[in-house]
């Protein structure tokens, strides 16, 4: 299974970008997927995550900016950035996993490669 993360670029505060992740996992599959960030010299943390039925959980830092989406074919999985701040300044990882709507980086499978988000003051 091979994820594709891309959209990440230079943005400054309170600007937006849009992620997109594309995975060869089959489609119709039934498998949930997630945003992870790591900020440098930080650990990775949970960003968003979205179940195949199109359930969504958000950490508490980027509820009502951000927002995680799936197309109709649910191999591409987006999230929305909004109102971004210097803060949100990370790589930022897609990644699947078969547990449902978890925060736990260790029970995801398959991971992307990861886009630069970086966000001026």
């Amino acid at each position: 299974v091979q994820l594709q993360a891309s959209g990440g670029g230079l943005v400054q505060a309170g600007g937006s970008l849009r992620l997109s992740c594309a995975t060869s996992r089959r489609t119709g599959s039934r498998y949930n997927m997630g945003w992870f960030r790591q900020a440098p010299g930080k650990e990775r943390e949970f960003v968003a995550a979205i179940t195949y039925s199109g359930l969504t959980t958000y950490a508490d830092s980027v509820k009502g900016r951000f927002t995680i989406s799936r197309n109709g074919t649910q191999n591409t999985v987006y999230l929305q950035m909004s109102n971004l701040k210097p803060e949100d300044t990370a790589n930022y990882y897609c990644a699947t996993t078969n547990y449902f709507r978890t925060s736990d980086a260790s029970r995801y499978d398959y991971w992307g490669q990861g886009t630069l988000v970086t966000v001026s003051s």
